[in-house]
Formats: C-alpha cells, structure tokens, sequence
C-alpha cells in the first residue's frame, strides 16, 4: 500500500528542491512536478516528490484525520 501525505512547505531550496515539515519532522523532497511552490504551501508528499498541491484546509482536515487514525491504533 502506497500513502501520500500533505506537508508543509518551510524552505525553497536550489534544484527545485523544498525543505518541508510534517509535526515537527523535516525532510527534503522534490518539487519538480509542481509549479508555483511557494514557503507556507502544502504539498502531496509521496516517496520523496511533491505531486500537488492543496490547500490549507484540506491539508489540515487530511492530517487531522490521520492523527485520530493514529491515536485509536493498538
């Protein structure tokens, strides 16, 4: 099973590259196949490419869910 997360844009880097964050974990990503990415976006994050981006809402509706998902997990 593949999973794509939102994450939070914090950092355009050379390359179109980003430093993005996710609760407080950063990680560098591609954002070749996304235009337009600016510092405070989210993006879909899947195995180290930004597919699209969404906005804030959606992303924080997204991440909240999987929070829940998390806390009822054994």
């Amino acid at each position: 099973m593949c999973l794509a997360v939102p994450v939070r844009v914090v950092e355009l880097l050379p390359d179109a590259m980003a430093k993005v964050s996710l609760d407080g974990v950063t990680k560098t990503i591609s954002i070749a196949l996304v235009d337009d990415v600016a510092v405070g976006d989210y993006v879909i994050l899947h195995v180290g490419f930004a597919l699209s981006r969404l906005n804030a809402e959606e992303a924080e509706r997204t991440l909240a869910m999987i929070r829940e998902l998390a806390e009822g997990a054994p």
